[in-house]
């Protein structure tokens, strides 16, 4: 049998005071209450923690021996109620998230300077991933939220929608088409390209976008969109990206060309588990985003 919080809390107040009338003044309970909590605790336990005279009371070898535990029990507890506290009232806490390279150099920042300016005590971590890794952590857990794409297949997901991203040519900034304002897929598809790997989400988009107007002349690819505009960079081809890697693109020099004929566009925004409810850190994070009328999914 358990013994209750406020019957530990007894005990500690009783050892640390001269009769069990100064004890009870201390914890606001009437003598007999007090006498009744320890005589509680002294049946559970099986022996006596008090041993008493006309003039005070004294703790017995076992009583004692139990105190110091006693006292340890009730700062952790009384610790651990503090935190869950400052974390229900967002005054301290952590909360992880995963986004696109794209995403967080471009718009993460400003999403997470408004949160902050409002829960300076929760510490962000930030897993800076591909698309694909960004549901990976989401669906495992290591993130609690995740700024992507939205996926193609949305099992045990929720999908907030933030805005539509088109995406645009990318060339080196002497290449011939640098100098056009807008670019239609066969123009681009007369010129090698490089793309990300196989398998990835922009890499299959690119593919089917094009494939109506001809094939795609892969040179080189790579898992990252950053190494893909130092590709562009040295002059080994074109490519096609989401719009979100503009500023990304351009400060390497490199030109992106809007796509005049059916341009590629995708829908960004905020992911998390359809199951589970989120911690009052990440609610607050998805609220500031879509708003809290999405926020039951």
């Amino acid at each position: 049998m358990s013994i209750p919080y406020r019957n530990m809390l007894a005990f500690i107040r009783v050892a640390e005071s001269n009769t069990f009338a100064e004890a009870a003044e201390k914890l606001h309970l009437t003598q007999p209450a007090l006498s009744a909590a320890i005589k509680k605790m002294e049946s559970q336990l099986g022996g006596k923690l008090f041993s008493r005279s006309t003039r005070r009371v004294h703790l017995t070898p076992e009583g004692n021996t139990l105190l110091p535990t006693a006292r340890r029990l009730i700062d952790e507890w009384d610790e651990t109620y503090q935190d869950m506290q400052n974390l229900f009232a967002m005054q301290q806490g952590k909360l992880t998230l995963a986004a696109m390279p794209s995403f967080a150099e471009s718009h993460l920042p400003g999403i997470l300077s408004r949160y902050h300016t409002q829960y300076q005590n929760i510490r962000l971590q930030i897993l800076d991933v591909v698309m694909e890794s960004v549901i990976d952590r989401v669906l495992t857990g290591r993130a609690e939220l995740g700024f992507t794409f939205e996926p193609e297949v949305m099992d045990r997901l929720v999908f907030a929608p933030l805005f539509e991203d088109r995406f645009v040519a990318v060339v080196h900034g002497e290449h011939a088409l640098a100098a056009c304002s807008q670019v239609d897929w066969s123009t681009c598809l007369n010129y090698p390209f490089v793309a990300m790997n196989r398998g990835s989400a922009v890499r299959k988009w690119t593919e089917q976008a094009a494939q109506q107007y001809g094939n795609v002349n892969i040179i080189a690819e790579t898992g990252q969109l950053g190494s893909l505009g130092q590709l562009i960079g040295e002059g080994l081809g074109i490519s096609v990206v989401p719009a979100l890697c503009r500023g990304q693109m351009e400060a390497r020099g490199l030109r992106c060309i809007d796509i005049s004929d059916s341009p590629l566009v995708k829908r960004v925004g905020l992911i998390r588990l359809v199951r589970g409810g989120l911690s009052v850190a990440a609610q607050a994070l998805w609220e500031q985003c879509v708003g809290s009328e999405q926020s039951a999914g």
